[in-house]
């Protein structure tokens, strides 16, 4: 899609103790609430490239669409800084924009985090961590195409492209530029399809492609969500593979699109309900 014109967009320059990480916050046309909720996302670029320019045309989609300030984070890639580092930069982020919400107009009790492939893998770690740190869930996990296993060798995944299944070393050498530490494969802020899913973790949206190595354990999350009696939307795009909501074709990538935003909507709509009732 094109990128369209949106009300604002403010680019600041954060320190972490990871390094200066650049966001942009993106702001709908035509919403007049004087706080919005926000939701944060991660593009994809398997932990090692892309910048969040990539994901430009996407947030402004979503900002008009939605209503909601986007949040879009340049973080950390390896191999200069790897696991867990941009997870840890992500978790400095929340704090820094729930410090600021106030001077950035959005509601720190209404955020969402969401990614694709490598970003889905920090957004869904995001939701653990906080839950290992006893801190609040974002309203919504959205995980587009995401990388959740790196236990398993890329040989034995399902590889549609031809090239990448007859030399899966190549895969196992961007794993290993993130995850040099092969003993912490199975940390479930790594892989998070190996953790132990407890009942509060957010309601999550996983948009699955047909044809894509990542599926089975998108798919095996998905299970284990659904187990732990977390409230998932999943949805399995026929006819396409990895990345395809940015690399189309077109009409699937519209329709993920318009998926997604529809269900922050949904989970904003259902936080001001809750709310409500709290009040009356």
């Amino acid at each position: 899609m094109s990128p369209q014109p949106v009300k604002e967009k403010k680019d600041f320059l954060v320190d972490t103790s990871v390094q200066p990480t650049y966001l942009s916050f993106y702001y709908p046309l035509g919403a007049k609430q004087e706080n919005y909720p926000v939701y944060i996302n991660f593009h994809g670029g398997a932990f090692i490239m892309n910048e969040k320019e990539l994901d430009d045309p996407y947030c402004r989609f979503l900002a008009n669409e939605t209503g909601c300030v986007i949040l879009n984070i340049d973080y950390a890639k390896a191999p200069e800084y790897p696991f867990p580092k941009p997870l840890e930069q992500s978790y400095e982020i929340l704090q820094w924009i729930k410090n600021r919400a106030h001077e950035l107009k959005i509601d720190p009790k209404q955020i969402m985090v969401g990614g694709q492939s490598s970003g889905a893998n920090i957004a869904a770690a995001l939701c653990l961590y906080l839950e290992d740190k006893a801190d609040s869930q974002p309203l919504l996990q959205v995980l587009s195409c995401p990388m959740l296993d790196f236990v398993t060798p890329h040989a034995d995944k399902p590889e549609p492209n031809p090239l990448r299944a007859k030399y899966p070393q190549v895969a196992n050498f961007l794993n290993m530029c993130y995850l040099p530490d092969r003993t912490q494969a199975s940390n479930p802020l790594a892989s998070p399809v190996y953790a132990e899913i407890e009942r509060g973790l957010a309601p999550a949206l996983v948009i699955v492609a047909e044809h894509d190595a990542f599926r089975p354990e998108a798919e095996l999350y998905v299970e284990k969500l659904k187990a732990a009696g977390i409230e998932v939307h999943d949805e399995v795009f026929e006819g396409v593979s990895h990345a395809f909501t940015h690399l189309g074709p077109k009409d699937k990538a519209e329709k993920a699109w318009k998926l997604v935003a529809e269900k922050i909507t949904e989970a904003v709509d259902l936080y001001e309900e809750r709310n409500k009732d709290i009040l009356s």
